[in-house]
């Protein structure tokens, strides 16, 4: 690889972003990080399989009783809530967001060989790689999580928000070389 005198390896070079982080975003970033820890993963098959047996129970009681009473109906109504938190959990969690995500506005997020540099109007942090040292790509976005049971801290880099198209694989660059790609 041909560099210029001074000129940093591609790696090591600074990537900004300007976005809006919306809760699409915060949604995509839930879902990567329960498809990457062991509690998510427990909630994906948890949480319709205890649906279906609720809806079982619900069944039994009727047949039981010979009508849909408040044992069946309170049956149906806990399969319900865990059927649609299955379906909609993500989007439901995400919306919570909502309103800090306004207050926020545009993010300004530099990514570089030290970490990461985010830049709202209501907010400046700075996060170095060891407090989010795995990270996961999906269509649309790089989310960084943290390495805790639940990945609690997590952080969503949308590729919209790349200046140039070809500071995507800068950025996957600058991730691969500091993060542990899951």
């Amino acid at each position: 690889m041909d560099m210029k005198d001074g000129e940093a390896p591609p790696a090591a070079q600074a990537v900004e972003l300007v976005y809006r982080t919306t809760t699409a975003d915060i949604a995509q970033a839930i879902r990567v990080r329960d498809a990457n820890t062991a509690a998510g993963r427990r909630r994906r098959w948890l949480f319709p399989l205890t649906g279906a047996l609720a809806l079982l129970l619900a069944v039994q009681a009727i047949a039981e009783e010979g009508r849909f009473g408040p044992r069946a109906a309170g049956f149906t109504a806990g399969a319900v809530v865990l059927w649609t938190f299955v379906l909609f959990g993500h989007r439901l969690q995400a919306r919570a967001f909502a309103g800090l995500l306004e207050k926020a506005g545009e993010t300004r997020t530099v990514v570089d060989g030290s970490g990461l540099v985010v830049r709202t109007a209501a907010a400046e942090s700075r996060t170095g790689w060891s407090a989010q040292p795995t990270y996961a790509e999906t269509r649309d976005a790089f989310v960084m999580l943290s390495d805790d049971k639940a990945a609690v801290c997590m952080t969503v880099l949308p590729k919209r928000g790349v200046q140039d198209p070809a500071d995507v694989d800068r950025l996957r660059a600058v991730l691969d070389v500091n993060l542990r790609r899951l």
